[in-house]
This record gives C-alpha cells, structure tokens and sequence, in this order.
C-alpha cells in the first residue's frame, strides 16, 4: 500500500495532466488541503515536493505551488537542416530549433566532450566501417536554461575530421555554421540524411542526465548524414525528453509512380 503523501501526489498528478488544473494554476494552499483531510501538514507538503521533483509543479514564497507551463520545444524536421543556416549563416540545428520556438538560447547552452572510441555493432553499421574500428565520438548535452533537453553523439571516420574544429570539446559549435560547416569546408557537403526515431523507457542514468519527471519516456533519433555521392559523413543518436518536444516535419509528397523510381 501506498504512502498517503504518494497517493495525494499521484491524485494531484492526474489531474493536472487531465487538465483540471491547468498551466499556471495554483494549486490549493497546504492549510486547504490539511483542513480538507487530506493528510497532516508533512503529508502535503511531501505531496507537493514529489510534484516538484517529476517537473509538474514549481513552489516559491509568495507564489505558492503552480502547475508549469508546459509548452514544448519545436524540434524542426528538415527546415533545421537548411544549408542556408549553416553554410550560409551561424544557425545549427539546436538553434533553429529556438528561433522557431521563439525562444532564447546561448551557444554555450550546448556542452561536448569528444573522444576516440570502437565503433559498436549499430555505429559500424551506421558509418559503414568495421566493428571496434576506431572513430571519432562528439558526445554534446543541450539545455535551455538549466534543464537538459537532449543529447546527440555524432560518430565520425577519423579521415574525415581528424584535425578539424569537429574534435575541438569547446562548449558551444564547432565555431560558425558547426559540424555541417566545418564538413562543407573539408569537401563533404552534406546532401541527404535518413532519420528513424522511436519511444522507449529511459534507464536509470537518462533520467538523471535529462533531469526527467517520473514516467516520462525519451525519443531516441537515429541520423544519418550522406554526401551526394553516397558518402556517410556522420551517424548520430539522439536522446530527446518527450516532454520537451514537439516534432514538425514539412516536406513534399513524394509520386514514385511520376518519378519514375521507387522509394525504399
């Protein structure tokens, strides 16, 4: 059997995610609920503190406890990958995601570490090496603010960034444009990319890296990144809260008939 201060949290936790209590909401004062016989003082306020911790909920003196805002992030689909963001301009792709988001953002926002590694079964597969192979792993954490949004780690041939800014751990892009521009100068333009994502359950780590509520699952991405010719010039996996998020995708509808060709 439940504790009584968990059973308020999960009572109180319902109906904020069934919108009875809606974003900005204050919920009713501890004296309220303690009178109500909801439990003692401690029961409440331990109620409210576990709303706190699964990021439903902030308490501050004067305010009392709110119901966050809970509007997400856009995560663009192609338009993030615009060249003329990156070739062009100083737009990567965690910060066209902002600008579209209308939100704020600093470089350093983003944090790296970068590091030679053996390709596993799945990045072998990705770059097209063979496996324990020695690559190159740019393992960057995102966050808005304080709080994580994501993690991406983009895996490399040695050949093809050995020397670059792409192996530079600096907080922040590999300087102006990022990876894509440093890339491009190199002679790999980037010219198309497969992407797969699905759902999962975050493992203990995840949920402490991402600072993740309690139930809320994680969207893992899978990216790979060719040059007109077929060269895989990156293979990344991502780790995005699902929370966080909200996934645009604007392309045209594809006519293999018209075309002429089918699509795998």
């Amino acid at each position: 059997m439940a504790a009584k201060w968990r059973e308020l949290a999960d009572r109180l936790a319902e109906q904020i995610r069934s919108g009875d209590y809606a974003p900005g909401a204050q919920l009713p004062q501890i004296r309220d609920l303690v009178e109500a016989g909801e439990g003692s003082k401690s029961t409440v306020h331990q109620a409210y503190k576990a709303l706190e911790a699964e990021g439903l909920v902030t308490s501050s003196r004067g305010h009392g406890t709110v119901v966050r805002p809970r509007t997400p992030l856009k995560r663009l689909g192609i338009a993030r990958y615009d060249k003329a963001k990156w070739r062009d301009g100083d737009e990567v792709a965690f910060i066209a995601d902002r600008v579209a988001s209308g939100r704020e953002y600093k470089r350093n926002e983003q944090t790296q570490t970068v590091s030679r590694v053996e390709a596993s079964d799945a990045v072998a597969e990705g770059l097209g090496v063979p496996v324990g192979s020695e690559v190159y792993a740019r393992a960057r954490l995102v966050k808005e603010g304080t709080q994580p949004t994501h993690t991406l780690t983009s895996y490399y041939r040695p050949e093809h960034v050995e020397g670059t800014r792409i192996v530079d751990p600096t907080p922040g892009p590999a300087g102006r444009g990022g990876g894509y521009r440093v890339l491009y100068d190199a002679g790999y333009e980037i010219d198309h990319m497969r992407e797969a994502l699905f759902a999962r359950v975050p493992t203990a780590d995840e949920v402490k890296l991402l600072q993740l509520p309690s139930g809320e699952p994680v969207v893992e991405l899978h990216r790979t990144t060719y040059t007109a010719d077929g060269t895989v010039v990156e293979y990344a996996i991502g780790l995005h809260a699902a929370s966080r998020f909200a996934w645009e995708y604007d392309f045209k509808v594809p006519d293999s008939a018209q075309d002429g060709k089918g699509q795998k």
